[in-house]
């Protein structure tokens, strides 16, 4: 897990989100509503397929209204358990929630320093193929 993860906030706009992932160098950013809980995520394939191709601006376009579904772990959670949402889920960024509270984030950088060869070649062909 990499500690430090940066929310942005659901009323943010996207050039705003390009931006700070441009500066953590990160290619996703949880959003965070009101109360700061974590409500979704953006990716920066997000921002280019679902706003700029679509004619969208991204200086008007929230982070909020692109955020998709929460998916999460506990700190707790095992590697296995990790594994197994970001597969179900085709995912390959998963948020690291502790009481609602964003603590982290796990990225297929962080599974490869924690997993054979032969598990690692599983888990990017369960993400990456086309259900």
């Amino acid at each position: 897990m990499s500690t430090g993860a940066e929310c942005i906030s659901a009323q943010e706009t996207l050039d705003r989100a390009a931006q700070m992932m441009r500066e953590y160098e990160v290619g996703a950013l949880p959003v965070c509503g009101p109360d700061d809980r974590v409500t979704g995520i953006i990716t920066d394939r997000d921002i280019v397929v679902k706003c700029v191709a679509t004619g969208h601006d991204p200086a008007e376009t929230t982070a909020g209204e692109l955020a998709t579904g929460l998916v999460w772990v506990a700190p707790d959670a095992s590697v296995e358990e990790a594994l197994a949402r970001m597969e179900e889920h085709q995912i390959k960024r998963l948020p690291v929630m502790d009481d609602g509270r964003l603590v982290g984030m796990i990225s297929e950088a962080d599974l490869a320093a924690h997993l054979s060869d032969d598990k690692l070649a599983e888990f990017v062909h369960r993400v990456y193929a086309p259900h």
